[in-house]
C-alpha cells in the first residue's frame, strides 16, 4: 500500500466533523486502513484517524507493543474502530504529555477521562466493545477527537504546558512527532 503525507495543524478538513462508514469490508476500506498503518508505523505513531490522511471518515487506528514517542506508556493492542461511540465510566480525569503527527514537534498537557468504553465496528462490520483506562483511554480519545475536528492543542487548559518537545524536555532523546 502506501505512506501517505499526514495533514497538520490548519488544514481545514482537520477542522471539519468526518462522515461515518456506511459499507463495510471494501475493497476501498481495507485499502484506506492499510495506508493507515503504513503511514502510523513509518511514523511512530500510537494511532491515526482517517482525516489526518484526507480521508473525512470516521475511521481511526490504535496500538503498539513499545512506541518511542511514548517510552513509559504500557502497550495497546492494535485496533481498527471505525464509527466510534466513546462513553465515560467515571468523573475521572487525568492529564498528561501528548503529541500529535498532525501538530509535530509540540507536546501538550491534555485532560482526558480515565475510563472509558468504546464501542464501534471493525473493518468487516463486526461489532467493537471494549472497556479501557490510562493510556489506552488517552489514545482512543485523542483519535476520537480527530473525527470530530479536534486537535489536542484545543483541549489544552493551561498554555505553559504547550510547547516544542526540544524545549519543553532539553536534552531528552524524542522522535519529532
Amino acid at each position: 500500500m502506501a505512506i501517505k503525507p499526514v495533514l497538520r495543524m490548519g488544514d481545514p478538513l482537520l477542522l471539519q466533523p468526518a462522515e461515518p462508514v456506511e459499507r463495510f469490508d471494501t475493497p476501498a476500506l481495507h485499502t484506506l486502513i492499510k495506508d493507515m498503518q503504513d503511514t502510523m508505523a513509518h511514523l511512530s505513531g500510537a494511532g491515526l484517524a482517517a482525516p489526518q490522511i484526507g480521508e473525512s471518515l470516521q475511521v481511526v487506528i490504535f496500538g503498539f507493543e513499545k512506541n518511542p514517542r511514548y517510552p513509559r506508556a504500557q502497550e495497546v493492542p492494535f485496533t481498527v474502530l471505525i464509527n466510534p461511540q466513546l462513553t465515560p465510566l467515571s468523573e475521572a480525569i487525568e492529564e498528561d504529555w501528548e503529541g500529535c503527527l498532525s501538530v509535530p514537534g509540540m507536546r501538550g498537557m491534555v485532560p482526558r477521562f480515565a475510563h472509558l468504553r468504546y464501542q464501534g465496528y471493525d473493518q468487516y462490520g463486526n461489532a467493537i466493545d471494549c472497556t479501557v483506562s490510562e493510556f489506552h483511554a488517552r489514545v482512543v480519545q485523542h483519535e476520537c477527537d480527530h473525527l470530530q475536528g479536534i486537535l489536542y492543542p484545543m483541549r489544552i487548559k493551561d498554555f505553559r504546558k504547550f510547547g516544542f518537545t526540544d524545549v519543553l524536555f532539553p536534552g531528552q532523546v524524542m522522535i519529532d512527532d
